[in-house]
């Protein structure tokens, strides 16, 4: 067994913890399924936002809603890079799983303009 990471990303409508929560939810569980994780083989989870969403910690609502109470996550900022896409929550889920696992990334809303 080895490790390999899966990226996702969504824009977020407003800074309010119910839209930061909403957005969370979408990309986490759309990432869960197109990849087809079981929660206890993930090893950890890095959340990112950009400076422009900071109304609560995206790792909370993994914990106490999505399943996730005994996975190590961490929240960040997004270096604030000139015109970068803003409103932008970024995962980074690490993985256990077989050499032969082969990713599904996950862009969202506005973030789809980051695979371009």
């Amino acid at each position: 067994m080895i490790t390999k990471g899966i990226r996702g990303a969504i824009t977020v409508d407003e800074n309010t913890e119910t839209s930061i929560n909403e957005a969370i939810s979408i990309l986490l569980n759309e990432m869960i399924n197109q990849n087809n994780i079981d929660i206890k083989n993930i090893s950890h989870v890095i959340f990112t936002t950009t400076n422009d969403l900071n109304a609560t910690f995206p790792a909370k609502f993994a914990r106490n809603h999505l399943g996730f109470e005994k996975t190590a996550m961490m929240c960040f900022h997004e270096l604030d890079v000139p015109n970068s896409l803003p409103m932008c929550l970024r995962v980074l889920i690490v993985l256990n799983c077989e050499e032969t696992f082969e990713p599904e990334f996950v862009y969202l809303k506005g973030a789809q303009n980051l695979r371009k």
